[in-house]
């Protein structure tokens, strides 16, 4: 299926001042998608970056009435729409541009890797070791320095001072007198009067009245 490509003229005031004021962008975005589905026979719309800031510049309340837009419709039936003055780049294209970029990123690294340059061993120069002759250290004669014996004088015993014996003098023990017990006296048993209890006086009873009856 080839390529279509039209410019359209799209009113959309008529259809956004069916919605409530805060809702009109989006009514004018769905108004869009329908009329692109409409004459470019398709189901799949998809609008683009610059076409939708264009759209929402002026917020949710304030769309523009009437837009200019481009559209492509691809072999698959994919339906694209930019602002009028803008360019479409499909998915196709994309796909193909990076693959390229990727090729050239891959060509640039191998130029900066220089080419290997075969390794030269460098030959050492030998050296010849002459023959060292073993001198032998000579030893040094340690001179004798004559020993002076030292006699030790003998210590003068110091005579102990004897220290004074001290007399106990022995004092008489006195005799500590004990107490003698205390003869335990009978306790006199305290003896208490019941004091007779006073009797109550019983009064006298009155009699009943006696009921007189009227005759």
């Amino acid at each position: 299926m080839a390529k279509l490509e039209r410019t359209y003229v799209i009113p959309l005031r008529k259809e956004w001042l069916k919605s409530p004021r805060y809702k009109r962008t989006k009514k004018a975005v769905s108004a869009l998608r329908q009329f692109l589905s409409k004459h470019m026979k398709g189901d799949d719309v998809r609008i683009l970056k610059e076409l939708n800031e264009e759209l929402w510049k002026d917020g949710i309340k304030n769309p523009p009435g009437k837009i200019k837009v481009l559209t492509i419709k691809d072999e698959k039936g994919i339906i694209h729409a930019q602002l009028f003055g803008k360019k479409i780049i499909l998915e196709e294209e994309k796909g193909k541009k990076k693959k390229k970029a990727k090729k050239e990123e891959k060509k640039e690294v191998k130029e900066e890797k220089p080419a290997e340059t075969p390794k030269t061993e460098e030959k050492k120069p030998e050296v010849t070791e002459k023959p060292v002759e073993k001198t032998e250290p000579k030893k040094e004669l340690a001179k004798e320095v004559p020993k002076t014996e030292v006699k030790e004088e003998p210590k003068k015993e110091t005579p102990k001072e004897e220290k004074p014996v001290e007399k106990k003098i022995e004092t008489p023990k006195v005799e500590e007198k004990k107490p003698e017990p205390k003869k335990e006296t009978p306790k006199e048993e305290k003896t208490v009067e019941k004091k007779p209890e006073p009797k109550k006086e019983e009064k006298p009873k009155k009699p009943a009245p006696e009921l007189r009856l009227n005759k």
